[in-house]
């Protein structure tokens, strides 16, 4: 079984505005509400690939409700934990000449909870896989991912890994079997500028050196690189479309990977459908879809 872990899941709000002028009303033109965080949106795609996945994480509130409803509507596992105060967060999506994003804060996590999830992550065996996607909210201890990891990390489980910064480097010791840092956060982590190639290959093996199995760096229009645990570096330009939408398309790349692996056992094959799970969702409204990726692949001469 596949989980995913979302500490901070959302109700996305994402609306349409042809000239958005600050001091004024402004009036959409489209809305679309549905659920949102990191882990959360790796689930969905992972479900729209025909891979079965449990979402887990806190939610709390109507907005939690609306979010169980809606990845259940979806198809989607889900055994999230109710927090009894508080209310999960609505993230505001706007789309005019640019995009803007206005995040909200989300429920306030205890101990209780927290040890909760370590429960519910206990019942994980031999071969499954965890995604950890995602901030932490300022409630919950900054080595929560670590205690996660270190929980889990004589189980034999794929542990795959999408944070930033301190959160990302300080599981590295754990060797989770894949994580996606894009070339700006590597820059951020090692303050070197990723001006190449073969720098970002270089800094990517030096994420292995600490403990990273393979490592997936997303450029956004400049395509992808994987550094592999085997050895192996692949590359690609991004598939040619029109962008809609950035909010996700990482989240899919990391969804796309892990269907392709699992599927495949081949490194190759999981980068290629990563880069066209991202690519689909980044060009769609809306979470890519089989018929999308299938698309993508046949367009850069994968399938």
């Amino acid at each position: 079984m596949i989980y995913t872990v979302t500490f901070n899941p959302s109700l996305d709000y994402i609306v349409s505005v042809d000239d958005f002028t600050l001091g004024r009303v402004n009036r959409t033109t489209k809305e679309l509400v549905y659920p949102g965080g990191k882990g959360v949106n790796v689930s969905l795609v992972l479900k729209n690939l025909g891979m079965e996945n449990t979402a887990l994480g806190f939610t709390a509130g109507f907005t939690g409700t609306e979010i169980e409803r809606g990845l259940k509507e979806w198809g989607c596992l889900t055994d999230f934990i109710r927090i009894p105060q508080g209310m999960s967060r609505i993230n505001m999506k706007l789309r005019s000449r640019e995009e803007s994003e206005i995040n909200g804060q989300g429920p306030e996590i205890s101990e209780e909870a927290l040890e909760e999830l370590y429960r519910k992550l206990d019942v994980m065996k031999q071969d499954d896989v965890l995604v950890l996607a995602g901030s932490i909210p300022n409630s919950m201890p900054d080595s929560s991912y670590e205690q996660i990891l270190a929980r889990v990390q004589d189980r034999q489980i794929r542990t795959v890994v999408d944070a930033t910064g301190d959160l990302l480097v300080n599981v590295l010791k754990y060797h989770p079997f894949l994580i996606k840092p894009n070339n700006h956060e590597l820059e951020e982590i090692f303050n070197v500028p990723m001006d190449s190639r073969e720098t970002i290959v270089r800094y990517a093996g030096k994420l292995q050196e600490q403990g990273a199995g393979n490592v997936l760096i997303s450029m956004a229009g400049d395509g992808a690189i994987l550094v592999a645990e085997d050895g192996s570096v692949q590359e690609s330009p991004a598939p040619e479309g029109t962008l809609v939408n950035s909010v996700g398309a990482g989240d899919s790349m990391v969804a796309g990977f892990i269907t392709g692996y699992l599927k495949s056992r081949s490194y190759e094959e999981a980068f290629h459908m990563g880069i066209a799970a991202g690519s689909a969702s980044a060009f769609s409204e809306r979470l890519a879809t089989q018929a999308e990726v299938d698309g993508i692949l046949e367009q850069m001469g994968w399938k």
